[in-house]
């Protein structure tokens, strides 16, 4: 399925404000992704709303997981 031109342009103007609002944590992707993901390696994500406790969940990396990472690589 091929991406229409000007939904591309839209999808990359959106990701360069993103990186500009959020250098730190690009920097923080970029030091995480500079070297392979390992099975058994731990992702965790904790999501903090205003007023609200902080809400965790994490995954273990199976052998599946690192290949769809690597597929998700060849379509960026």
């Amino acid at each position: 399925m091929a991406m229409n031109p000007a939904s591309l342009m839209r999808m990359m103007t959106m990701k360069a404000k993103f990186e500009k609002n959020h250098p730190k944590f690009i920097a923080f992707i970029q030091a995480v992704f500079s070297r392979p993901i390992e099975e058994g390696t731990v992702i965790e994500i904790t999501v903090k709303r205003p007023g609200e406790d902080a809400v965790t969940a994490n995954i273990s990396v199976t052998k599946d997981d690192i290949e769809m990472f690597n597929e998700m690589k060849t379509m960026s």
